[in-house]
């Protein structure tokens, strides 16, 4: 088990970084120099909570050099190496720097080690963890061989207004009125820092958020802001 970190996938050629679209990623060219010839594949991540700033910074084709001094590049795999996991990640060990980071692959002891590992990682903002199978081979796609783990569900939604805060969010706006799929509509007011408040995602924008379950209606219960969906 790892944490699941919410940063942008990046995935290393031994040539260019690109995106998990396959989109060149305008990296400085000091951040890659001492990189690998063999593929590396990871999220360029700085800290927990942080996807918005993340990802202004990567998406940005003239990379800007003082921002990307924030990026770290966590690397999960290595595509062409052989043997397991564990196998897999020692090969770019010796290339860990200020710049490539191993993420952490921890065996589970049992179902009560990993709850703890979620909660852990959950009190302190993280989106929660990935579960792989250490022997299986690696595969660029969604696999029954490396779960996601979470204590809450998440969705995508498509925002059609805003509503004005009130009190200390006078002149903010308060929550987002949002429809899904199915043409349900609810309001979001929580999970925004106070500059999301004032800058809030563009009307028809697609977002991501977080809920417990759905009410009797259809609607989300609880649901809490977690970013908005990258352009593909």
């Amino acid at each position: 088990m790892s944490e699941k970190l919410d940063g942008m996938r990046a995935y290393w050629t031994g040539i260019n970084l690109i995106s998990r679209g396959g989109k060149i990623i305008y990296a400085p060219k000091w951040f890659t120099k001492n990189y690998p010839l063999f593929p590396i594949d990871g999220e360029l991540w700085t800290k927990r909570y942080d996807f918005e700033n993340i990802s202004s910074i990567v998406r940005d084709k003239i990379p800007n050099e003082d921002e990307w001094k924030q990026i770290k590049h966590y690397i999960f795999e290595v595509p062409n190496a052989k043997g397991g996991l564990f196998e897999r990640l020692k090969k770019v060990e010796p290339y860990e720097n200020e710049i490539i980071k191993i993420i952490p692959q921890i065996p589970i002891k049992n179902q009560n080690h990993l709850q703890r590992f979620l909660k852990q990682i959950e009190q302190k903002r993280g989106e929660g963890v990935v579960v792989r199978d250490p022997n299986a081979l690696y595969i660029d796609k969604r696999t029954s061989k490396a779960l996601k783990v979470k204590s809450f569900l998440d969705k995508e939604c498509k925002i059609i207004g805003y509503n004005r805060g009130h009190g200390k969010l006078k002149d903010m706006m308060g929550s987002l009125a949002c429809q899904m799929d199915n043409n349900v509509t609810f309001k979001i007011g929580s999970g925004f820092s106070m500059n999301e408040r004032k800058n809030p995602p563009a009307i028809g924008s697609v977002i991501t958020f977080k809920y417990k379950e759905m009410t009797k209606y259809g609607k989300p219960r609880f649901p809490v802001f977690l970013r908005e969906r990258s352009a593909k």
